[in-house]
């Protein structure tokens, strides 16, 4: 017999139990998506390996994301938590793993290969950059650094203000002229207990020479010592000179002072320089050692521009 109650009873009862499993498909849906909003805005631990990659996760407000950098790059004095490794290219497994690290970043330079090897084998992502020597490869690793760290906003700004840069260093080369007109330029690599030596083709300062607009008069490749008469010969307008080590007096000084002291000493060593157009006309300056690490980067591109300025004030007189 038909008893609309028992109808109306069990329709109830149905509608109950699909409300109740739309309720419970709907609850696990946010909760994935929380979840995995979660995986993706988690911070990475990051160690990044060269002086020009951390100028660029610095640049990219991923500072709070490092767990340690190497030797050669330069930290802000108010980040004294990240922990110091070895040099990038003689890297320890041991201590890297130690940190835990999600990512280790750094160019094609970092190494050993069994270090990373083993890295990888733990699970920890590896990402290898090529050197950046030009524009191109360095507003591209900025990209690839964005992604990494989701920070692609601050790597479209970033390389808007870099485009900017080197617009001006580039109107700047157009009023120092052609590089066979312009001043000559000397650079010297100064390092504790050794002699100094003379950057020529393909070093770093060749790059940091060339985008300024000057004309590096180091007619060889890499780098070579030069005697005071030799250098006396070439009779630079401009000499630089940067210093990979400085000692413990010196590590409180600031970058005029540094300089100062880099000057005096290279004048103390080879007092032949004074004769040269750069000593007469007091144009013996510094480089920061960051600059000449790890391509074109930020240091570098700064050191141009300071340089293309000077360039265009030697070619006043």
């Amino acid at each position: 017999m038909f008893n609309p109650s028992q109808v109306f009873t069990k329709q109830i009862i149905s509608k109950s139990l699909l409300l109740s499993a739309s309720l419970l498909l709907t609850f696990n849906a946010f909760a994935h998506e929380g979840v995995h909003g979660e995986q993706e805005t988690q911070q990475a631990r990051l160690v990044s390996a060269g002086a020009g990659v951390t100028e660029l996760v610095l640049a990219l407000e991923a500072g709070d994301e490092l767990v340690a950098v190497d030797s050669t790059s330069i930290l802000p004095s108010s980040m004294t938590k990240i922990e110091k490794l070895g040099y990038h290219r003689m890297l320890s497994a041991e201590g890297i793993l130690a940190l835990t690290p999600t990512l280790v970043l750094g160019t094609d330079a970092m190494g050993p290969e069994t270090t990373l090897e083993v890295l990888r084998s733990a699970d920890v992502e590896v990402v290898k950059l090529p050197t950046a020597n030009d524009q191109p490869q360095l507003l591209s690793n900025i990209d690839e650094i964005g992604k990494l760290l989701n920070r692609e906003p601050q790597a479209k700004q970033l390389k808007l203000e870099l485009k900017a840069s080197l617009n001006a260093i580039a109107a700047k080369k157009k009023q120092i002229g052609s590089a066979e007109k312009a001043p000559k330029i000397l650079f010297m690599l100064l390092q504790a207990d050794r002699p100094a030596r003379v950057g020529g083709e393909g070093t770093a300062a060749d790059i940091i020479i060339k985008l300024a607009g000057g004309n590096n008069i180091a007619d060889f490749s890499g780098y070579k010592s030069l005697s005071q008469e030799g250098i006396l010969s070439l009779q630079p307008d401009l000499i630089l000179i940067s210093n990979r080590s400085h000692d413990q007096a010196e590590t409180s000084m600031s970058d005029a002072e540094k300089a100062a002291s880099d000057t005096a000493k290279v004048l103390k060593a080879m007092p032949l320089l004074e004769h040269t157009p750069a000593g007469k006309n007091s144009k013996i300056q510094s480089i920061k050692p960051q600059a000449l690490l790890g391509g074109l980067g930020l240091s570098a591109i700064e050191a141009a521009d300071k340089l293309a300025t000077d360039l265009i004030e030697i070619n006043r007189y």
